[in-house]
């Protein structure tokens, strides 16, 4: 019994260890990015791109689907959702898979304009500290502003406008409620769900956000249901040849 018990406390120092070493070496990360070029002056940097789509250029729709799919309590918490961390926490375990992250929309800011994709545990950390940086620097709607003008869309499209017009021959501000549905899924997996590359796998991705509207209040069932039998992805597809 002793012995299992100092297994059991070596284990557990070890992963102190680890723990501490890991957040050290995040937050290491975190200050040579902010070094290289602060927040101010990266956001400065990032608007003044002439793609660059102000939010209030955006249709309201579209930024409800955002918000529904990718954060729907964004307005309510800070840099990080603890909420959202612990049911994505107890989401993986329940499946033994990586099957969400968990990340508030500043955290996946972040990772967008300071870090790489890679998913490891230090550069989760290093995104940690940089999203509380942003949110000391940026209100809530700069960051909504700045996220969807620095997500991948798909098909070479770094951005919202870029996206708008690749996909549907429109600025942003023109979009429907279908293609801003279809157009708020897309960061989540560009390579799978970009309407040109697997045309049902976008309209699965679509029905999600949808379906995130419905249960966030921002939308009923009968809109969701109208909002899909408005138009065809492949429309969407056969008209992507003739905007490029």
């Amino acid at each position: 019994m002793k012995i299992i018990k100092r297994i059991i406390i070596i284990l557990l120092l070890i992963a102190i260890f680890m723990g501490t070493f890991i957040i050290y070496k995040g937050y290491d990360k975190y200050k040579e990015a902010l070094d290289e070029i602060s927040v101010k002056d990266k956001i400065a940097e990032i608007k003044s791109k002439d793609n660059y789509t102000k939010i209030e250029d955006l249709p309201k729709f579209y930024l409800n689907a955002v918000i529904a799919v990718e954060d729907h309590r964004f307005y309510n918490h800070g840099a990080i959702d603890p909420i959202g961390i612990a049911r994505a926490m107890w989401t993986n375990i329940k499946s033994f898979k990586l099957k969400e992250g968990g990340s508030s929309i500043t955290q996946q800011l972040a990772k967008n304009i300071y870090f790489t994709q890679e998913k490891t545990a230090l550069r989760k950390i290093s995104e940690i500290f940089m999203a509380y940086e942003i949110e000391r620097n940026c209100s809530k709607d700069e960051i909504l502003e700045l996220y969807v003008n620095t997500s991948y869309f798909g098909d070479g499209y770094y951005c919202v406008r870029d996206a708008a017009e690749g996909y549907f021959g429109k600025e942003p501000k023109d979009m429907d409620e279908y293609e801003s549905s279809m157009l708020a899924g897309i960061p989540n997996a560009p390579s799978v769900y970009a309407p040109t590359k697997n045309p049902d796998l976008a309209s699965q991705r679509q029905r999600q956000v949808l379906e995130k509207m419905v249960k966030y209040g921002y939308i009923s069932e009968e809109e969701k249901e109208n909002i899909i039998d408005s138009h065809d992805v492949e429309n969407i597809v056969d008209n992507v040849e003739n905007v490029q």
